[in-house]
């Protein structure tokens, strides 16, 4: 839960908003006045720095307004939400419920531990029909030892889950149908009935101590793991046990319904189906190697009755005929929820969130989810201080649903299959017929996703509770892969959305202003921030152009930021780390941007990069490195000038640049790392990589099946000299 703002947080709020307006009014009115009405000397040379000066301050100090208020909204929700009371929630799902949920794990090449963390976070979330599939995406038929073990392992991580979980939900399997024909018999009975309840709760706690117990704590994840996931569903259940018990002590007969509620929460706690499955096993499904159509491809898959087919191309899978018997009954179900394989569930996430899409006024919610939080307990300072931005974000989603802005975060949501059925493009690739649900134009696929739903009329809702949490890159090589991946894109997105505003007002949907401000700033602010702080770091701007009042328009934004940053169990001066943070990412920023322009010119995919987990340290790309070492010598260079000059305006912001970036290079990165990867980029970039040489005639050989099936697949022109 989190807690309640109190009124006085929810005024300052207030004040922090309109200060800003009210500082970048009178910036932009005395420059105006001063420097373009009232100025004899005015030359072009001023009036294009002039101009480009307050676009920057204006589409900066836009972003900054955007924050107070999306937080305004977060804070009105924190304050009205009441968390609904077990009873109400045990009492929903025990009325024939008949509705399922699928949970859908994509994972490519992640380490068997981390994956099967997720899987038990899962299984054990208290849904009456739960399945968890596990989507493995890795090569089929690897190239090296190592590989082929992490394959293994992770084939056989569902089979291990399920094995383990079977044993007890057996036991209270069996029990809650002993105590319903008991209860059915003698209503008498109710005491014994609840001391034996209170039993078996006992027994359903220690068997997740034990379990936690015997879990091998190698980092802050296993921590979380075992105390929040295992211990945290166990202390839930020691609490019913001791209410329980505290019932018989003083003679208070617990109703017999309730009784029998409490025994369904036990068996949907241990019990769970779930299996693999690996699209690339199968000719038929998707090549792209993304996320996207790793989700997609299972997806379309979902209803179908299939038979497996031998072909030329290898095994396709197709619906079955009439009289023909399936090899796969594919399992459909109301609601999807997807699951990065690094992330983890607390115990009533399913239970809440579905409970609240099913509440009368949601039924046009297509997407609810808590947008992830960060592990605690961070061993690097660039993990801490990615962490404190990812808890700084998490508000924000909260605050977006309060203007209808909601955008969809990849890592977890619980999703109606029938929104993305409205949403489904049906499209061909190669040979292949492939359904697409998920967008995979660009690298955030679930961002451009939020559009397309908002354009079928679905809503997308952020829940008020933190009940998911997802690991933060542990070193800047593998943040630099995250961060220019969600850079990419925003450009594309936006283009989309205002398609879409304008196919929605002619039907009579207008887009609110506060939707409207937030999606455009949410796809198109790390392009114009960076952009800008590039050109403000840069370039020797006339000294005329700074004013106090810029500087009283950003720091209310600065001051709420180091209060939320405390709010959330950070330092107040973490937001200086998290200004160097930005610096050093600034490169890796303009990179992702520049990568959606080059992708909205050729109308190409992005390939997607995924973030590595090693244990050890992940290279960054030597660019990315030395860019941090270029700002601390051109911000030194520009100090030392505009002190000669008496240029104090720029030389402070220059000077604070140049410590803040040096401080941000030895803690984020390290100047050994930053001088190996130099290096080492220089050398790849010296050596040409030797190509594998193909067959004498280029070509590929066909088999006579193929040759019977495609014909000639190889027509292609050659120039020959005449």
């Amino acid at each position: 839960m989190h807690a309640q703002p109190s009124p006085v947080c929810i005024v300052f709020g207030y004040i922090a908003i309109v200060c800003t307006v009210i500082s970048w009014l009178v910036y932009m009115i005395t420059m105006i006045l001063s420097l373009f009405i009232n100025n004899p000397s005015l030359t072009l040379r001023f009036v294009v720095e002039g101009v480009l000066y307050m676009t920057i301050v204006t589409t900066l100090i836009f972003s900054a307004l955007v924050y107070l208020v999306t937080r305004q909204g977060a804070m009105y929700r924190f304050l009205r939400h009441e968390r609904v009371p077990r009873a109400m929630l045990d009492d929903h799902f025990s009325r024939n419920y008949d509705k399922g949920i699928t949970v859908l794990i994509p994972s490519y090449v992640e380490q068997p531990k981390v994956v099967e963390k997720t899987i038990w976070s899962a299984a054990l979330q208290e849904f009456p029909d739960l399945a968890v599939v596990l989507l493995i995406d890795n090569p089929p038929h690897p190239k090296n030892d190592e590989a082929r073990a992490i394959l293994k392992a992770s084939r056989e991580l569902m089979p291990k889950v399920l094995t383990e979980l079977a044993q007890p939900g057996k036991r209270f399997t069996q029990a809650r149908d002993e105590v319903m024909a008991i209860l059915s018999d003698q209503m008498d009975a109710r005491c014994s009935v609840a001391a034996r309840c209170a039993e078996d709760y006992r027994a359903a706690a220690r068997w997740l101590e034990r379990k936690a117990d015997m879990w091998p704590v190698e980092d802050h994840t296993d921590d979380f793991f075992c105390d929040q996931v295992l211990r945290g569903l166990a202390r839930d259940l020691r609490l019913t046990e001791q209410a329980l018990n505290d019932s018989i002590t003083l003679q208070q007969h617990v109703d017999a319904k309730r009784i029998l509620q409490l025994y369904e929460r036990l068996v949907r706690i241990f019990t769970a189906k779930g299996w693999s499955f690996e699209r690339k096993l199968y000719a038929s499904t998707s090549r792209e190697g993304n996320k996207a159509m790793n989700l997609n491809s299972f997806i379309g898959l979902m209803g179908h009755s299939l038979k497996r087919v031998e072909t030329s191309d290898g095994v396709i899978l197709r619906d079955v005929r009439e009289g023909e018997s399936a090899d796969f009954v594919m399992r459909n179900s109301e609601y999807v929820l997807t699951l990065d394989a690094d992330s983890m569930l607390l115990r009533d996430y399913c239970l809440r969130l579905v409970y609240q899409l099913e509440q009368p006024g949601n039924e046009r919610v297509a997407v609810i989810q808590t947008p992830y939080s960060s592990y605690r307990g961070a061993p690097t300072r660039i993990e801490r201080i990615a962490a404190a931005t990812t808890d700084i974000q998490h508000m924000l989603h909260q605050g977006m649903t309060y203007y209808d802005a909601t955008f969809w975060v990849g890592a977890n949501a619980v999703i109606r299959k029938a929104a993305l059925d409205d949403i489904c493009v049906v499209s061909t690739e190669d040979t292949r017929t492939v359904k697409t649900y998920i967008q995979d134009r660009t690298v955030i696929e679930d961002t451009e996703s939020s559009i397309d739903l908002g354009y079928f009329g679905w809503h997308l809702v952020n829940y008020p509770e933190r009940l998911s949490y997802s690991s933060t890159p542990p070193d800047f090589g593998s943040l630099v892969v995250q961060r220019r991946r969600w850079a990419n894109g925003g450009l594309l997105i936006i283009g989309k959305f205002f398609r879409i505003v304008r196919a929605r007002r002619q039907r009579g949907d207008d887009v609110k202003l506060g939707e409207w401000a937030l999606r455009v700033n949410y796809t198109a602010s790390i392009a114009w921030s960076s952009f800008g702080l590039m050109f403000l770091l840069a370039y020797p701007f006339d000294q005329r152009l700074l004013s106090p009042w810029v500087v009283l328009a950003s720091l209310p934004y600065f001051a709420t930021m180091s209060s939320d940053l405390k709010r959330n169990g950070y330092k107040h001066s973490d937001i200086f780390r998290i200004y160097g943070f930005n610096i050093v990412l600034l490169t890796v920023n303009l990179s992702g941007t520049l990568k959606s322009i080059q992708q909205g010119m050729t109308n190409t995919k992005i390939p997607f990069a995924r973030t590595p987990k090693v244990n050890n340290r992940t290279a960054s790309p030597a660019l990315y490195v030395a860019m941090p070492w270029v700002i601390i010598i051109y911000s030194s260079m520009v100090f030392y000038a505009d002190t000669l000059s008496h240029n104090w305006g720029n030389a402070v912001f220059a000077g604070f640049n140049a410590i803040v970036t040096f401080w941000a290079l030895i803690a984020y990165i390290g100047i050994w790392h930053s001088l190996q990867d130099m290096v080492v980029g220089l050398i790849r970039w010296l050596f040409v990589p030797i190509k594998e040489p193909q067959q004498q005639d280029g070509r590929k050989k066909t088999s006579w099946r193929d040759a019977l099936y495609f014909g000639d697949r190889q027509m292609i022109y050659e120039s020959r000299p005449l």
